[in-house]
Formats: C-alpha cells, sequence, structure tokens
C-alpha cells in the first residue's frame, strides 16, 4: 500500500501564484489519501478567487483517459498559471507529461507502507519517498528518472544526452533542465535538496 499526504498549508500556498487548475485523483482505493483536508483546502482557494477549475476523476495515471479529461478542460486550464495537483507521484509525473508548457505541483507527499499495492504500466514511477521532489525538478522525479537517483543535478558520466549506467536511458536531469526552461523555472536549481527525514516514512507507516 501506499500513503499520501498533504503537503503543509503555507507549502501549498507559496507554490499558488496567480491562479491554479485543481486535480484530484480517486483513483487507487489501497491509497490512503487526504480527501477531506483536500476539499477544504481547495474551499478556500475558491473563496479567494484562486481557482479557475477541479477536475475529479479515476487514474489520472491512466495516459488516454487523462487526456480526454484534460482537452475538455483546456479553457481552463489555460487561464490558470499552474496545475496544483492531489494525488501519488506517478499521477503528478502523467499531468506534467500532457501539461509540458505549464507548471504543475504536487499537493501530496507520498510514502510507502508495507502490503500490496498495483503496478503502473506507465515508464516512469514513484518512489514513495515522503518527500516529493517533483515541484523542486518540473515534475520529473529524480529518483526514478536518474538511474543513481541523484538528487542534487546530474553526475559528470552523462554522454550525448544519455546515462553512463544505460546508454538507452536519457539522462533524467537533463530532462529536468529542459522542462524546468521551458517553464521559466531554472531558478529552481538554485535551492539545494535538503537531507531527507527517513522518520517520516516509519509515522506514516504507523
Amino acid at each position: 500500500m501506499l500513503v499520501t499526504k498533504l503537503k503543509d498549508k503555507d507549502t501549498l500556498v507559496s507554490l499558488i501564484t496567480g491562479k491554479a487548475f485543481v486535480i484530484n485523483c480517486h483513483g487507487c482505493k489501497e491509497v490512503g489519501f487526504p480527501e477531506k483536508e483536500a476539499e477544504e483546502f481547495q474551499k478556500e482557494l475558491f473563496r479567494e478567487g484562486k481557482i479557475t477549475g477541479v477536475l475529479t476523476t479515476d487514474y489520472i495515471c491512466n495516459p488516454e483517459n487523462l487526456k480526454l479529461h484534460l482537452d475538455m478542460r483546456s479553457k481552463e486550464i489555460d487561464e490558470a498559471d499552474c496545475v496544483l495537483v492531489f494525488s501519488c507521484g506517478v499521477g503528478v509525473q502523467t499531468v506534467s507529461e500532457h501539461l509540458e508548457t505549464k507548471r504543475v505541483y504536487a499537493a501530496c507527499d507520498t510514502f510507502a507502507v508495507p502490503g500490496g499495492q498495483g503496478v503502473t504500466p506507465l515508464e516512469y514511477d514513484c518512489k514513495q519517498c515522503g518527500e516529493c521532489y517533483l515541484n523542486l525538478t518540473g515534475g520529473i522525479c529524480p529518483l526514478t528518472a536518474c538511474s543513481k537517483s541523484l538528487v542534487n543535478g546530474q553526475c559528470g558520466g552523462a554522454k550525448n544526452g544519455k546515462c553512463e549506467v544505460d546508454p538507452n536511458m536519457e539522462c533524467g536531469w537533463e530532462r529536468i533542465q529542459r522542462r524546468l526552461a521551458m517553464v521559466g523555472r531554472l531558478d529552481a536549481l538554485r535551492c539545494p535538496v535538503q537531507i531527507r527525514d527517513y522518520g517520516n516514512e516509519v509515522d506514516a507507516a504507523e
């Protein structure tokens, strides 16, 4: 199983510059999802006029299904300055892949807990690390997109944009750099990733 927890309110508010389009994923029933807390926070944003629209659906990690929904809500998405996604890390990465020129932010952290869980058919995955880096790396997870799971930038072994560990794999950090440049957030690379507190994972499991 896995558990998603809302990031703290100050962090979420700091992500929204202008207006946001909100996406809620209610797909995996084995996932512990903070639905009530998410609804309360979104109501506050509505009252403050900071939301252009809300999409709530199942399994946003299904690319075909997600694309249909996003196409139907394209006007509201275009009016938003960013997209705030309430899901596990796989869902956030799926949305980011479809909305390459839009700032896409993870509203939740994802924790792994003992037990079975579903398997995504997608090429990217969520490490369920409890400290989601997607907001710093343009919606591309450095733990899964980089074969070495580097969190402070690329190593010196990439050649012609390919990973030295797997020549068939594109360097994850070069992908991250391109995405951040595309959405005008290269300044995010100046922010060093903090050492993770693994105690968070223990707390979530309990």
